[in-house]
């Protein structure tokens, strides 16, 4: 059993015993209210751009970015290693290389690379935990930004320093930038939030990062998600 489903049931055991309501404050992402890049890429003609981003679980990257306005598919997968480790069961043990990451594309015409980065930061995950997020521990599950382009490279770095000389963090952002390719996840592990909504884990660490997102971003939040199953 992988230790996010181990995660999962511990969960709903806690839940028998101590009741949801009490487990919910202590575990949900509020998410933080961060300002906007300074460096951004304009709008330009390309009706479509991908960011790959890590942030720890990718059912919750996810999940947060299928109800970003301007994104039009969100696909869970492994960045970072090699093209023949990127199997679930491989990328588990922690030694492959390879993040759990999401491959957000989006119509920069609707939201900028900088704004979807802006989410990442202040709602997907945080930040400042070293190869690990929430219950989950290893670096499979660090913070790490995958570059598709020199530009997307200079605006990520760019924030990331922006953000640390503001002190947007009670600690600093341990984030990672680094191109590599990104390789989808099994059938399964995609649209895992919306097909499983009730599922403990999803409940206690994902729901509330939608909630921060609906939140902090409304103007951006969108009720409907884009699920790769109706991407075609």
């Amino acid at each position: 059993m992988s230790k996010r489903f181990a995660n999962g049931l511990l969960a709903a055991t806690l839940a028998v015993f101590a009741g949801a309501a009490l487990l919910a404050p202590a575990m949900a992402e509020e998410g933080r209210a961060l300002p906007p890049p300074a460096l951004d890429a304009p709008a330009g003609e390309a009706t479509s751009e991908v960011a790959v981003i890590a942030g720890g679980c990718f059912w919750g990257v996810q999940g947060v970015f299928q109800h970003v306005k301007g994104v039009t598919n969100a696909v869970s997968g492994y960045a970072g290693g090699a093209k023949e480790s990127a199997t679930y069961d491989k990328v588990s043990g922690g030694s492959t290389g390879h993040a759990e990451a999401v491959s957000v594309t989006f119509d920069p015409r609707q939201i900028s690379y900088g704004q979807i980065l802006q989410i990442y930061f202040s709602v997907a995950h945080d930040p400042t935990q070293l190869n690990r997020q929430g219950p989950d521990r290893g670096t499979q599950y660090r913070s790490a930004i995958f570059p598709g382009s020199p530009e997307q490279a200079s605006i990520a770095t760019a924030y990331i320093a922006q953000l640390d000389k503001a002190k947007a963090f009670d600690r600093a952002i341990v984030t990672k930038t680094d191109a590599a390719p990104f390789y989808p996840a099994e059938a399964y592990h995609q649209d895992f939030l919306t097909r499983n909504p009730t599922y403990p884990y999803i409940v206690y660490n994902d729901l509330p990062k939608i909630e921060a997102l609906k939140r902090l971003f409304p103007d951006l939040y969108r009720d409907k998600p884009a699920l790769v199953a109706e991407a075609g």
